[in-house]
């Protein structure tokens, strides 16, 4: 896989190493045990993958480059890079300026732009009717493009979907600028709809099924579908693809439950036809990510700290993942960590931020399981796990802890 030149103020040197000798160790990449990092009274598990995925290392190096090589050019993003907010702090701190909000609110009026200004567009895509909007305006688009290639992808298997006359369902948060942009690419070449879970799912089945009236379909998904899209017609053929941090077993679950809905209304011969298999759409760095979570919570601890921006999607679903089996706080960087007894955290459920005391136990040896998401750079993880051995007066060295994963290792 191809290596990206980001700012080594994102990188660790003992997150590198340890992900090197697993690399090393691991090239077909299906031992999803989590690593120990040993500091005597208190010890990590991380998890076999976390951190910046392929789509954001691509988009951080697109854009640092453009900075460099435009120091005198108005440069704006979109919206935000990734959802991670120390990256794009730092960013902003350069002189980039965002366009909007993840939510699609103005911060740039359109008419302020002119064609001499560079405007890239982020990891998530952009929507078709942007797109024109840039364009008709002078400015190049496709040249400060980052767009993950696997985001590209699930556009490319709607469009291939559209040609062949079946309806996209989107699994997604109707709202996230990566759905948006689903969206508008699918609704391009076929009638689309979003749906956010399963139990959405099973509304729709209904419809399909007849069980409840066709025409309340446009209010149960009311802003959810594309212009003109017919219920009568266009349910009778679907696939499904993916907003690509979703969960992968929830889009596989609704995929299959579609699947089987098909069967149940055309029967076995027939339902090939009015279902198309879409797994390929799954993002290869969400899977891993996720199946590395659950290799971790295979080990014993006594909780989770799991590391990213509060508006990142594949990052709380890592979370909604650990709290399943064990007490888990949802942080954006060390700095909430706010003493050896005090942690400040995020609950995504309700959106609002919460303060726990006497996070750590009290006993002689600690265990904690630990991750990111795929928009955190792995310093703020270092940073994490180094506040909290530091709270310990008897911790062992970095250079001891990797001495030790290097023996077991090799």
């Amino acid at each position: 896989m191809k290596k990206f030149d980001i700012p080594t103020f994102y990188k660790s040197p003992l997150i590198s190493e340890i992900k090197e000798i697993r690399k090393l160790n691991d090239r077909g990449k299906k031992d999803f045990t989590p690593t120990a990092l040993d500091f005597g009274p208190i010890r990590f598990f991380s998890a076999r993958h976390f951190g910046f995925c392929y789509g954001v290392e691509n988009a951080i190096e697109i854009v640092y480059k453009i900075i460099k090589e435009n120091p005198d050019k108005r440069i704006f993003l979109l919206s935000e890079m990734i959802h991670n907010p120390k990256v794009n702090q730092d960013l902003q701190e350069m002189g980039v300026q965002f366009i909007m909000d993840t939510k699609g609110n103005q911060f740039v009026p359109w008419e302020e732009l002119n064609k001499e200004d560079i405007v890239a567009i982020p990891a998530f895509g952009t929507t078709i009717e942007i797109e024109g909007k840039l364009k008709n305006m002078g400015i190049e688009v496709q040249k400060y493009d980052t767009t993950c290639p696997f985001v590209e992808r699930v556009w490319k298997r709607s469009m291939k979907l559209g040609q062949e006359n079946y309806t996209i369902i989107i699994h997604g948060k109707r709202y996230h600028e990566e759905t948006r942009a689903t969206f508008s690419h699918s609704r391009a070449n076929a009638p689309a709809l979003v749906v956010q879970d399963l139990e959405e799912t099973k509304t729709l089945a209904k419809i399909i099924l007849g069980e409840i009236p066709k025409e309340e379909f446009y209010t149960l998904f009311a802003d959810r579908y594309s212009e003109g899209f017919d219920v009568n017609k266009d349910l009778e053929q679907v696939g499904v693809v993916n907003q690509t941090t979703m969960l992968a077993t929830d889009t596989q679950a609704i995929s299959d439950y579609l699947k089987e809905v098909m069967l149940q209304k055309f029967g076995q011969e027939q339902s090939e036809h009015h279902f198309a298999d879409t797994r390929d759409t799954l993002c290869y760095a969400t899977s891993d990510n996720q199946g590395a979570v659950y290799g971790m919570l295979e080990q014993k601890a006594d909780f989770a700290v799991v590391v990213g921006g509060y508006n990142s999607s594949n990052t709380s679903h890592l979370v909604e993942l650990c709290e399943e089996k064990l007490p888990t706080y949802y942080i954006s960087s060390a700095e909430k960590i706010i003493s050896s007894t005090e942690i400040s955290h995020f609950n995504f459920h309700t959106k609002e931020e919460l303060t726990t005391k006497n996070f750590l136990p009290k006993k002689d040896k600690v265990d904690i399981l630990i991750t990111s998401g795929a928009s955190c750079p792995d310093a703020m993880v270092d940073e994490v796990i180094q506040k909290i051995a530091s709270f310990y007066e008897k911790s062992k060295t970095n250079e001891e802890v990797l001495e030790a994963i290097r023996e077991e290792q090799h």
